[in-house]
């Protein structure tokens, strides 16, 4: 029993020790799995069927609470720790979990933290709690919900961001589409199914509709394959049907890597047109430049000649082979100055650096460069957007010597109107008064200070009205400049002064739209004019008496003249018995001179009446022909006796003229008479008439001595003597009466006559229709 009792002792104490060892081992083991518990980034938690709780205290710290909750009520309070909506929610999942045994995972906020944990919770294993227990792991996720937020945030951004680049690509005006790696279509826009008459995007990528065709063999999948093998955009302008309408486009395939080919067309049709227009532009500018007489030269932003035109050639004496290269502008300069073409400096080098200044200036540059031989030359330097730089040079010397006369003739000018005895004054368009001179301010007697302010007409006016015989006057040159420089047109008057001169005025429109004011001083004029009108009233007064005076001697002569005569007849008849020789001659003398007297008589009413305007007329038609004809037969008695030839030119033509017979047969006998008597012995007259459907001229010419100027002056003056004729008799009263009748009939006289070359008399009447 000793053996069995100290083999069962011996048996037990190893046994004991055995399951102390294997006690310490496990106690160890918990002890480690609890520091593991404690140190792992999630905290277990045993919720009972009846609420109660079981985790670490760590957990407190996850709730920012002293201690762990008792019970779940406590935790999902509203000072559980948790935010409520989230405590709500965990209540509810623990719930359901222990009706349905199901798990679930769910997020919780800490209240007033920004600690996120997450809850993996499900029902308790037999081995570790009763039934209806919940076992919780609760995760601290607070950095990996963060990186879940920000990369749902991301993802947010880029599906907008996406939708955003859809809606421009769909909205785009151009075509873009999508092609796989394999370069089959699978996207399109809006403009890409307009543009290749498609339905409807979907339509065009499953029958693979392609934009363009393949150009050079190369079919757009094909060109889009090259682009993604060499990994670089690639573009290239190519023909495009669309909307039946052959355009250019600009076609892009940008290769994506592994997703694939995108491509864009961009219309370059308008562009290119603007291209070429714009070339056309910048040729016919510069065709028009060369046309300029400026000259006008571009340099580029590299400071090299891009172009000049031919005046610039030519004012600078450049060949065309400088301006055919890309020249620098240092260059172009030295050129000039060869020329002798630039302004003489000491430092042409620091000049030179001055002027390549105007391609960095921010504003215009105008410079004047004087050069030898006298010329001059303007400068505008005009720096362009791009860079570059646009000089004009423009001769100037012309402009200069222009300048130079036209201030020259303005002091001619100023000295000339000072000097004028008028009185000047230009005023403008305004009415105030422009310039004057000397005279205008000496006659107005107006201070100089007055008239450089340049007062306005009715101003000047108002305040020299005093100086008028009738102040009202003054507003009458105010009218008067008025007219001239609204109403443009010119008006003159006459004004006296107060001091007893007299000016006439006028104001004349200048094509400038100003007015000239003119006064001339005819004070002295006015007071000969008046002793002239004196004088020509008492002439006219003594005219009158003497054209009574012979009007009535020429009536009182002819009663005894007539009686005269008539006895004298009576005795060359016989009734006083025969008369011998003697006696006979005497008669005769008698007679013809009674009757020269008696034709003198009746030429002195004529001109009388004439003068007087009462010359009776009696207008009947009358053949011209005969008129000639008869006329010259009456004086082939005297041509036979003065051996004269009277030669007759008469043209059918003549005709009929309404007329008083008696005076037109005056005419013709004194013009004929004057020419016979006038010729010297053998001579020739000729008498010539023609005619027209409106007037009838009669020629009278001889080959006689002629006249001289002096005499023809007053030889159709009345009473006017010129000497005798060759048969010793003065020329009468004949060329006055013969224009008296002509011109009584509307027609005209004119003598022409050369000493020594004889004298043609022409008269014209007119048909009197």
């Amino acid at each position: 029993m000793l053996a069995l009792w100290l083999a069962l002792s011996t048996w037990a104490l190893v046994s004991g020790l055995a399951l102390r060892r294997v006690s310490r081992q496990a106690r160890g083991q918990a002890d480690r799995l609890a520091d593991l518990l404690q140190s792992a980034p999630a905290i277990p938690m045993l919720v009972r069927a009846d609420g109660r709780i079981e985790a670490p205290d760590r957990l407190a710290s996850w709730l920012g609470r002293a201690a762990v909750p008792a019970y779940l009520s406590e935790l999902v309070a509203e000072d559980g720790g948790l935010a409520q909506d989230h405590a709500r929610a965990l209540a509810e999942a623990v719930k359901a979990a222990q009706r349905g045994s199901k798990a679930f995972v769910l997020p919780v906020r800490a209240e007033g933290s920004s600690r996120t944990m997450l809850v993996r919770g499900g029902p308790a294993g037999p081995d570790l709690a009763s039934p209806g227990t919940i076992v919780l792991w609760i995760f601290d996720a607070t950095e990996s919900q963060s990186q879940i937020e920000d990369l749902r945030d991301q993802v947010a951004r880029y599906r907008d961001a996406l939708e955003a680049l859809s809606g421009v690509i769909e909205a785009a005006p151009m075509p873009v589409w999508h092609r796989t790696p394999d370069q089959r279509l699978s996207l399109v826009n809006t403009a890409y199914v307009r543009a290749v008459d498609g339905e409807s995007a979907s339509q065009v990528i499953e029958q693979g509709t392609e934009l363009l065709e393949a150009v050079d063999g190369l079919s757009p999948g094909a060109s889009a394959a090259l682009a993604a093998n060499a990994k670089v955009p690639t573009a290239r302008m190519v023909p495009v049907t669309v909307d039946g309408e052959r355009r250019l486009m600009r076609i892009v395939d940008v290769p994506l890597g592994a997703a694939g080919v995108a491509g864009y067309a961009i219309d370059m049709q308008e562009l290119e047109q603007a291209r070429a227009e714009l070339r056309h532009l910048v040729q016919a500018n510069r065709d028009m430049l060369d046309r300029l007489s400026a000259g006008v030269v571009q340099f580029g932003p590299d400071q090299l000649l891009q172009f000049c035109n031919q005046p610039f050639l030519s004012i600078f004496g450049l060949n065309a082979e400088m301006a055919a290269v890309e020249t620098h502008f240092d260059r172009v300069l030295d050129a000039m100055r060869d020329a002798g073409l630039v302004p003489e400096t000491p430092d042409f080098p620091a000049w030179r650096a001055e002027r390549r200044q105007w391609f960095q200036s921010p504003n215009a540059t105008e410079e004047n460069w004087r050069l030898r031989d006298g010329v001059h030359l303007r400068v505008y330097a005009q720096p362009l957007p791009d860079g570059g730089l646009l000089l004009i040079f423009e001769d100037r010397t012309e402009h200069v010597q222009l300048s130079s006369a036209r201030d020259t003739l303005l002091r001619v000018r100023t000295a000339t109107l000072d000097n004028l005895f008028e009185a000047i004054a230009v005023f403008a368009a305004d009415g105030r008064l422009h310039l004057w001179n000397s005279r205008f301010r000496q006659i107005w007697s107006v201070p100089e200070a007055t008239l450089a302010t340049h007062p306005r007409v009715d101003e000047l006016m108002a305040a020299m009205g005093d100086r008028l015989a009738r102040p009202q006057q003054a507003s009458l040159v105010q009218q008067l400049i008025r007219a001239a420089t609204v109403e443009r047109r010119q008006r003159g008057g006459r004004m006296a002064f107060a001091d007893g001169r007299y000016f006439e005025f006028a104001a004349i429109p200048l094509p400038d739209g100003n007015a000239l004011f003119v006064m001339l001083d005819i004070s002295d004029s006015r007071r000969i004019e008046q002793a002239l009108r004196d004088r020509n009233e008492a002439l006219e007064d003594a005219d009158r008496v003497k054209t009574a005076f012979v009007s009535n001697m020429s009536y009182e002569l002819r009663t005894p003249l007539t009686s005269i005569a008539g006895f004298a007849e009576m005795i060359q008849s016989g009734y006083a018995g025969e008369l011998t020789d003697q006696t006979r001659d005497y008669v005769d003398a008698i007679i013809t001179s009674t009757t020269r007297l008696a034709r003198l008589i009746d030429n002195v009413l004529d001109l009388t009446q004439g003068a007087a305007g009462g010359l009776p007329m009696e207008r009947k038609p009358q053949d011209v022909e005969g008129l000639f004809r008869a006329a010259a037969d009456r004086f082939k008695t005297v041509a036979t006796e003065r051996s004269v030839t009277i030669a007759l030119s008469l043209r059918p033509n003549l005709g009929i003229i309404k007329g008083d017979e008696r005076r037109i047969r005056q005419a013709l006998d004194h013009v004929i008479d004057n020419a016979v008597r006038y010729v010297q012995l053998g001579g020739r007259v000729l008498i010539h008439g023609e005619g027209s459907h409106k007037s009838v001229r009669l020629v009278v010419s001889d080959d006689g001595p002629g006249i001289d100027s002096k005499t023809q002056a007053r030889i159709f003056d009345s009473f006017a003597r010129f000497g005798r004729n060759s048969q010793g008799e003065t020329t009468g009263l004949g060329l006055p009466l013969v224009r008296q009748f002509v011109e009584a009939h509307g027609g005209t006289v004119s003598l022409v006559s050369e000493p020594g070359q004889g004298t043609i008399v022409t008269i014209d009447l007119p048909r009197g229709d």
